[in-house]
């Protein structure tokens, strides 16, 4: 049996002709056997896919044929092979569900007016010059930094990407417009258009993190500036760059110290649940008492 993999992409660029590049993507992927989920706009594209590294390969360099897709960044992480249920390619109008369209404007070089990319060793450099003075800014929904963040971050309080703008607006981080801001996320994608969001609200210096937590994780496991493990959209659920990662969240129900996540135990439900192992085994415990909607509607992992 081939090994497992999963890839991580997206590219901003302009797409003429969505439906078209949607037929094109979903030809491609049921001919290699492959699962998963890909969201194509105007924009660009974004992905995340499970199979065989060999038919991954093999996808990676069919997509890479398209003009635009030449210089995407795959990232690749471990797989069981059971990852996504089934294969998705869905057109919508943005990569990204900030509820915005307008908000970005991309061209052949990405998206127009982002926040500068820094390399993993960028980053580390950035806060040993500054310090103190260096925020991390979370560009995930809130329940995904439970069991991962990087150190000392800003987390801001929403459910959903959607949520963002207001949050932003809302005034509470008005006090940081004139710090160094680095935006992070699972695979960047969410920066790409946070960054955005928060130049055009007066934000005068912001970063993000090239490849995102999954390149930076790679780079330097648990001995960087991130902390515990890290949720992703898929069934894992959540995946460590090291052993014995270190351990930040909190069982929903007894408080003990956990990384893992469980499916609520009514069956119409898709939430979650963040459960140590004792409470995860009690299905009356997985009931729904949380807010956490499973959803992949936004950037899935990206």
């Amino acid at each position: 049996m081939d090994l497992q993999k999963v890839i991580l992409y997206y590219a901003f660029t302009p797409i003429r002709d969505p439906q078209a590049l949607q037929l094109w993507q979903r030809t491609l992927a049921e001919s290699l056997g492959i699962k998963g989920r890909v969201l194509i706009s105007e924009h660009g594209i974004n992905g995340t896919l499970g199979g065989d590294m060999t038919a991954l390969k093999r996808y990676v360099k069919e997509t890479k044929r398209h003009p635009g897709f030449r210089k995407i960044d795959f990232k690749w992480s471990e797989g069981t092979g059971n990852e996504f249920p089934r294969l998705s390619v869905k057109v919508r109008p943005e990569l990204v569900a900030f509820g915005n369209p307008d908000e970005i404007a991309v061209d052949e070089n990405g998206v127009i007016g982002g926040g500068i990319h820094l390399k993993p060793f960028e980053v580390n450099k950035l806060v040993e010059e500054r310090g103190e003075e260096v925020v991390f800014f979370d560009g995930r929904n809130s329940f995904e930094a439970k069991v991962g963040k990087f150190k000392n971050a800003i987390v801001p309080d929403v459910a959903t990407t959607r949520d963002f703008v207001q949050e932003i607006e809302s005034g509470k981080y008005d006090h940081l417009k004139d710090k160094p801001i680095v935006t992070y996320c699972t695979g960047g994608i969410r920066c790409e258009v946070l960054s955005v969001v928060m130049k055009n609200r007066g934000f005068n210096e912001v970063y993000q993190i090239d490849g995102g937590i999954v390149r930076y994780g790679n780079k330097y496991g648990n001995d960087g500036l991130w902390e515990g493990s890290l949720y992703t959209f898929d069934d894992r659920l959540t995946i460590d760059f090291a052993e014995n990662p270190s351990l930040i969240g909190e069982c929903d129900n007894c408080k003990a110290p956990t990384r893992q996540f469980y499916n609520c135990s009514i069956p119409s439900c898709h939430g979650l649940a963040l459960l140590c192992d004792a409470c995860g085994k009690d299905a009356l415990t997985r009931a729904c008492t949380h807010d956490q909607i499973r959803t992949y509607d936004h950037e899935m992992s990206g």
